[in-house]
């Protein structure tokens, strides 16, 4: 625990915990859409982020199989402008039906 100022004692624990990571937009946000292996996966995955990103480099993106060949990743950077952008985007991914996971 750590003396405040003004009032006793407040636990550290509980205060990192209640305040949401910060991010300032725009930046260069990270993704890793992870879904069932396709050949066409990776463009279906480039077709919906295009949308969100009118400048996103397909050059940039890499496609990872899993160990067995069951799974692909798809790990790409997004000009992100928002939270709102960010939760759409997530939301259309996963609405395809291919995508289990968005990191």
């Amino acid at each position: 625990m750590k003396k405040d100022a003004n009032k006793g004692f407040r636990d550290m624990r509980t205060q990192s915990a209640a305040e949401p990571p910060k991010i300032t937009f725009p930046c260069d946000y990270p993704l890793k859409v992870v879904g069932d292996a396709a050949e066409d996966f990776a463009a279906s995955v480039c077709q919906i982020l295009v949308k969100y990103d009118p400048d996103f480099d397909a050059s940039a993106m890499q496609v990872v199989d899993s160990r067995n060949g069951r799974f692909q990743s798809v790990r790409v950077s997004i000009k992100a402008t928002g939270e709102p952008q960010l939760a759409a985007l997530f939301e259309e991914l996963k609405a395809t039906g291919r995508v289990h996971m968005v990191v």
